[in-house]
């Protein structure tokens, strides 16, 4: 009776196909490398190197016609000298705490009403995101003829109403409100969508269970909603400060660059930079203190919010 030996498959074949699958891996690898590579190149060239440069030039100073000099810290020295420094922080921060009324917590009523909606949810997302499409300065013009002192749109309906008028940016007591308006106007848009998605991933089954036990509306949105948006809503609070603490068109296009009751940081960098002193080492130098102030709060907000 013949014994049938079982065939084995010839080693060569399982050396070719292993090192063939090796091969494109490492082609794959290559590949993405390449293409990683590409996209790092890009990023360091028109974000990191810029970043670099400027602390660089914080410590120079130069016009950008004249060979720079080497000045040290005189560049912050005479930063913290200016007397529209700490005029530009208390407004910078004056301009924060009311972005965080309008632009933080509208956006959220709004995304909360528009959830609840029945019917034309698509049209109000729509009409709620429009605003953010508009180029940042024509939505400032626009705004800038409704608050036109002689022939503006909101005058006018205070003037049809027999209500008094007001300076808007012209008035020290409400340049900083107008400001806000404007700025709440274009940018609530991207929070409420933002808003609208972490609301729409809540289980409707929680909703449900407390409507069972009777809560009401106020009661849902305490103990449902806010709980499942706490993380959203932390996030949003950071990247809003931040935002808010740069503003820089809204001032600049609707009281300019001299107005002391409007006058941020950024507008400050600006007129350093382009208007007053010509001296880029002194706009970078206020750049950076900006940056630090900002990365030192970020830090502090995410150490404190980490277990959130």
């Amino acid at each position: 009776m013949a014994t049938i030996t079982p065939t084995r498959p010839a080693r060569p074949l399982v050396k070719a196909a292993r090192d063939g699958r090796t091969k494109r891996r490492i082609a794959d690898n290559v590949s993405a490398y390449v293409f990683l590579a590409a996209g790092l190149l890009c990023f360091g060239l028109f974000s990191w190197w810029p970043l670099i440069k400027g602390v660089i030039l914080a410590f120079q100073q130069d016009n950008f016609v004249t060979e720079p000099e080497w000045v040290g810290l005189t560049n912050f020295q005479a930063v913290l000298d200016d007397p529209l420094f700490w005029t530009a922080w208390k407004n910078t921060l004056y301009f924060t705490g009311l972005a965080l009324v309008f632009g933080y917590l509208v956006p959220f009523g709004v995304a909360i009403v528009i959830h609840e909606l029945r019917h034309l949810k698509g049209f109000f997302r729509f009409a709620v995101y429009l605003p953010v499409m508009l180029p940042p300065i024509v939505t400032v013009i626009l705004w800038q003829y409704f608050y036109d002192p002689g022939n503006g749109l909101f005058n006018a309906v205070l003037s049809a109403l027999h209500l008094p008028e007001s300076g808007w940016t012209q008035s020290p007591r409400m340049v900083m409100v107008s400001l806000v308006l404007v700025s709440t106007w274009a940018n609530m848009g991207g929070a409420t969508i933002m808003y609208l998605a972490g609301l729409a991933s809540i289980p409707g089954e929680l909703y449900e269970a407390a409507e069972l036990d009777g809560a009401g509306v106020w009661k849902r949105i305490r103990h449902v909603t806010l709980p499942q948006m706490r993380f959203i809503l932390l996030v949003l609070l950071l990247l809003q400060i931040v935002a808010t603490m740069q503003v820089f068109i809204e001032p600049y296009q609707l009281t300019g660059t001299t107005n002391p009751d409007s006058i941020t940081v950024m507008v400050l960098i600006y007129r350093y930079a382009f208007t007053v002193n010509n001296d880029f080492g002194m706009a970078a130098a206020m750049s950076v203190l900006l940056f630090v102030v900002l990365g030192a709060f970020s830090a502090v907000y995410l150490r404190l919010t980490r277990k959130s």
